[in-house]
């Protein structure tokens, strides 16, 4: 067994206009002094990070690194949600993702996929030279707003929508194995990839591509109402990240999954900060163990009620309590005994071989 890394903070939430969070030095001194051991880097926060040149410069990645060394930190992995999400975008949304992409791809649906398929290939390369083997992303819809199947869905329409994400997402994934990077699609709400038997229909169209792993981050599947225990068991060596979130599901008389169309802090399921919810994590750290997970365990903060200063300074700690230092001793050694196959075969009542007629 191996004792997984942590804590890991996931910055999408955190970088801000406003100093600390402008700038990846200055956010850095900040989660040190919380007790962070490392940065989960989002790719397209040009605040923070510049991918391009960090593809093409070994010199920007070691200075980036140095600097996080200063302070005792470490790059975790890179994010690429938002390059992700616009990899696959049903028109329905498509105006409402028009901020992920460059103001001047803004409208143009085709155009802000190719710019994302790009940012992808840039990030893997970029996390090759920073030493990274694993990368976070979204996966992109098609059929989601399809999900609840009235008015009836045609037939083939779900088979078309997984054929063509699977497309597209292809040459990224050999891009990934090109640099040696394994590209994790965070299993989400409004994802194609949303639960276990999506992500079957995606791994199976990719031909079991060796680069397609997993992001875990068991608050999605509370809202589900998703069994993310089983899943662990399940899906245990494809997950390569795992993002530590915080959720509840309180259901009423007036509303359960759907939400009603409340905002966060109205709807029955909502995230919380780290144990603040329902999550068993205990549970969770628990199977990661058994299943030799080695990677990080990474705050992602998102919750309607805590600020997320709080959030983060109380999630340093929740997490370390939560880590387990795996044992290398098993803890009945002291009452065992050397024993001989002889004596084994006594314990057992198996006879020895009879030397009669030689």
């Amino acid at each position: 067994m191996k004792t997984l890394k942590g804590p890991s903070l996931h910055l999408a939430q955190f970088s801000d206009a406003a100093a600390p969070f402008n700038t990846l030095p200055a956010i850095a001194a900040w989660a040190a002094g919380l007790g962070f051991k490392a940065l989960q880097v989002p790719a397209w926060d040009e605040r923070l990070f510049d991918v391009r040149l960090a593809a093409s410069s070994q010199d920007y990645c070691d200075e980036l690194s140095g600097t996080l060394a200063e302070h005792g930190l470490v790059i975790s992995e890179l994010t690429t949600h938002l390059f992700g999400q616009l990899v696959a975008v049903h028109p329905a949304y498509d105006s409402l993702c028009d901020g992920f992409a460059p103001p001047a791809l803004r409208g143009d649906s085709g155009a802000k996929t190719q710019w994302a398929l790009e940012q992808l290939k840039l990030s893997a390369k970029a996390s090759r030279r920073l030493g990274l083997s694993d990368m976070g992303t979204f996966s992109g819809s098609f059929a989601w707003p399809y999900f609840f199947p009235f008015p009836q869905r045609p037939e083939g329409l779900v088979d078309s929508a997984f054929n063509e994400l699977a497309k597209r997402w292809l040459p990224i994934l050999d891009a990934c194995d090109e640099q040696g990077v394994n590209l994790c699609y965070e299993i989400h709400p409004g994802e194609d990839l949303h639960d276990g038997v999506t992500f079957e229909m995606f791994l199976e169209r990719v031909g079991n591509h060796p680069r397609c792993k997993m992001l875990f981050d068991p608050s999605h599947f509370v809202l589900q109402q998703l069994n993310y225990l089983d899943y662990l068991d399940i899906y245990h060596e494809f997950i390569r990240m795992f993002h530590v979130k915080d959720a509840e599901f309180n259901p009423s008389g007036r509303q359960g999954i759907y939400g009603g169309y409340q905002p966060w802090a109205d709807r029955a399921g909502r995230f919380r900060s780290l144990g603040d919810g329902q999550v068993d994590f205990k549970g969770i750290f628990s199977k990661l163990a058994l299943y030799d997970y080695a990677g990080w365990a990474t705050l992602e903060w998102e919750c309607c009620l805590k600020d997320q200063e709080q959030g983060a300074r109380e999630g340093v700690a929740f997490i370390n309590q939560h880590i387990i230092q795996v044992t290398d001793k098993v803890f009945d050694d002291f009452a065992g005994a050397p024993v001989d196959q002889t004596q084994i075969n006594r314990l057992l009542g198996i006879a020895q071989p009879s030397h009669q007629g030689r």
